[in-house]
């Protein structure tokens, strides 16, 4: 395993350095060899998921040079237009985890818990491997590995409780004027019923029963986007979308 040292003076290497896009080819290549068929299969899916997700969205972490240079080989002035992944090398792989793992994947992927679960599980292998092939530092991807080990535990029993709650609120079809419709952070939970506040305007509603299924996945914290209505006796979850970690 290479020191920090010889990661930063990689670094300066700057083309003599393979894209992204290589690196994840070559990491891809490594597990083919010792994953069933199967499992490598939801490897893939995930690498090449991530690998959306930094096309779209890591040109925002950029600094001033590296978006000029973005921009010159990515706009429609250029010779030869190239993803985010083949203009940029592995430092940029680790730092877009974060984005990929708590916004990409529960805001634009339509995916089920297995594939939730391995995002986490590949990111925590993927990010092992890149400090021992020296494409990373340690410190790094100690932040990445907990980031993929939280998102295998969260993300899978998240969307679990989105499908729960969904169902739940099925029944109230005809919304109301008066629905309150927004995003819900959990802040208290008890056996029967939680208590959540409006992160829009901070007020908060409560208790709102619900079933002991739904209440063993809830966690504070975690945001509930969908609508809650207020009768004379009690507080209602009558719409559940999304359940985001």
């Amino acid at each position: 395993m290479r020191s920090r040292t010889d990661f930063e003076r990689g670094q300066a290497e700057g083309d003599n350095r393979p894209s992204i896009s290589e690196v994840l080819a070559e990491y891809l290549s490594a597990e083919k060899r010792r994953l069933s068929p199967r499992t490598y299969a939801r490897y893939e899916d995930v690498i090449r998921l991530f690998s959306h997700s930094l096309n779209r969205y890591a040109a925002n972490s950029l600094n001033k040079a590296e978006r000029e240079l973005f921009e010159e080989t990515t706009g429609a002035e250029a010779d030869r237009p190239r993803e985010f992944c083949d203009v940029f090398g592995p430092e940029h792989i680790l730092g877009n985890v974060g984005e990929f793992l708590n916004y990409f994947m529960v805001r634009k992927v339509i995916g089920d818990a297995a594939t939730l679960q391995a995002s986490g599980s590949v990111i925590k292998k993927l990010s092992k491997w890149l400090v021992e092939k020296g494409y990373a530092n340690s410190e790094d991807a100690d932040l990445a590995i907990q980031q993929g080990s939280d998102a295998a535990r969260d993300l899978p029993a998240a969307a679990k409780l989105t499908a729960l709650l969904y169902d739940l609120t099925a029944k109230h079809q005809t919304p109301r004027e008066s629905d309150i419709e927004g995003h819900f952070s959990i802040t208290k939970i008890e056996s029967d019923r939680i208590w959540v506040e409006d992160e829009d305007d901070g007020k908060h509603y409560g208790p709102i029963l619900l079933p002991e299924k739904a209440i063993k996945l809830c966690r504070v914290g975690w945001v509930i986007s969908g609508a809650v209505r207020i009768t004379s006796s009690r507080y209602i979850l009558v719409e559940a979308y999304q359940v985001l970690p």
